[in-house]
């Protein structure tokens, strides 16, 4: 009915060629990983991060030392969507521990904080248009989830945006006091809970 797999004896391979066929084999790339970031990958985040945003906006949500700052802090704050070895989307978040977000969020993690600011979100320019954003974020949504101490995530995000996150669970909260040059924000809270209960009965 179908094509039978043969072991190597049955192909009668050289000695010593099955064990080197394993050995290739435990050192190949997964074809799709999800991951924390590690302060090694922020020339990579980096690198996405700065095609998507300096051609729509003029600037970054982080520059690389504020990036290499938050994985070495908090890299359970983080997740990256890595396609063979190669990453091609992410989001970085770090704890905030006041109510709604200020200037000092932007560049801060505070330990004591109940709620993951997610300071940027971004896919590969290959990657886009494939639906990876939005499966990254629920990912990353169960993935705070999972985390007793992290009880609801928050972002600031231009107006045309937030319907895309409000279908994750987000809502807009008003006018967000943190502001990037000209460009004004709205904030958006999101509680946890319903992530958590999810992410326990995904079996994930």
């Amino acid at each position: 009915m179908g094509l039978r797999s043969l072991k190597p004896e049955a192909l009668k391979l050289p000695p010593g060629t099955s064990d080197l066929l394993g050995c290739q084999r435990r050192h190949t790339l997964p074809a799709s990983e999800f991951r924390c970031l590690v302060p090694e990958d922020a020339v990579s985040v980096f690198e996405i991060e700065r095609e998507a945003f300096i051609s729509v906006s003029g600037t970054c949500p982080l520059h690389l030392d504020e990036i290499r700052h938050f994985l070495t802090l908090c890299p359970e704050l983080s997740l990256g969507w890595f396609e063979e070895g190669r990453l091609v989307a992410f989001i970085i978040g770090s704890l905030w521990d006041q109510e709604r977000l200020t200037q000092e969020s932007l560049t801060q993690h505070r330990p004591g904080g109940r709620t993951a600011h997610l300071h940027v979100l971004a896919v590969h320019c290959t990657f886009r248009q494939q639906g990876k954003g939005p499966v990254l974020l629920w990912r990353y949504l169960q993935h705070l989830g999972s985390q007793p101490a992290v009880r609801r995530a928050v972002l600031m995000c231009e107006d045309a945006l937030v319907p895309f996150y409000e279908k994750f669970g987000f809502q807009a909260v008003g006018p967000c006091a943190v502001t990037v040059g000209s460009l004004a924000f709205t904030e958006l809270q999101c509680s946890l809970r319903c992530h958590a209960f999810l992410r326990r009965n995904s079996g994930c």
